[in-house]
């Protein structure tokens, strides 16, 4: 089964309701290396979000992920709101028009997206940014789908290698955003945009398992 609009939008709502719960928690890592926001924003940038949902009910799954990104430009402070943003808007155009998306769709979106945050937020893996936790969660997904896995396997594997890529920021030296200038400093300390992007492809996980 492919994973339907409903499911897209049950899969926003899920992001919402994870992110409110860890709000916390990424406001304390984003703490120690940041500037202390990352929960606060990304938790009010999808209670935006969700105050927009009786308008995208009814609309393709491009026109949803498209309205999500605008969304997150408009209300997420930081780095988050562009980088999430362009997230969003990337999958969007990859999905313009379709009720419905299937196992490839999926992957073409993902990587659009990753490709938007590369591009705008000029990080490469190892960069202790959220691309640590995206570009291993793509790239199983891929691996995952070419070995013919069902849907539901394929984006366990995703989100297993995105929590991978998550804890794979702990030791490393940032090299970007606000995290850079403590330099070795902020060495020891899990990323918050790789926490928050795995914590938005587990919930894609969780929601869409039942689709295979």
């Amino acid at each position: 089964m492919p994973v339907s609009r409903d499911d897209v939008l049950a899969w926003i709502t899920a992001i919402a309701s994870v992110l409110a719960e860890n709000k916390n928690y990424l406001t304390e890592l984003d703490a120690a290396i940041g500037d202390a926001d990352h929960g606060a924003n990304m938790d009010r940038g999808f209670k935006a979000v969700m105050n927009k949902m009786p308008e995208i009910r009814d609309k393709d799954i491009g026109t949803i992920f498209k309205t999500v990104g605008m969304t997150l430009l408009s209300t997420v402070g930081g780095a988050g709101g562009p980088l999430y943003g362009t997230l969003f808007l990337q999958a969007g155009m990859k999905t313009a028009g379709k009720m419905e998306m299937t196992a490839q769709d999926w992957a073409e979106a993902l990587e659009a997206a990753l490709n938007g945050v590369v591009m705008r937020g000029k990080a490469e893996p190892g960069d202790k940014t959220m691309v640590d936790a995206l570009t291993p969660a793509l790239s199983v997904y891929k691996q995952a789908i070419a070995e013919g896995q069902p849907l539901h396997i394929a984006l366990q594997r995703s989100a297993e290698a995105a929590r991978q890529g998550m804890e794979s920021t702990i030791p490393l030296v940032a090299r970007k955003g606000r995290a850079s200038y403590l330099g070795e400093r902020s060495a020891g300390h899990q990323d918050p945009g790789a926490t928050s992007s795995y914590l938005i492809l587990n919930a894609a996980a969780q929601t869409w398992k039942n689709s295979a």
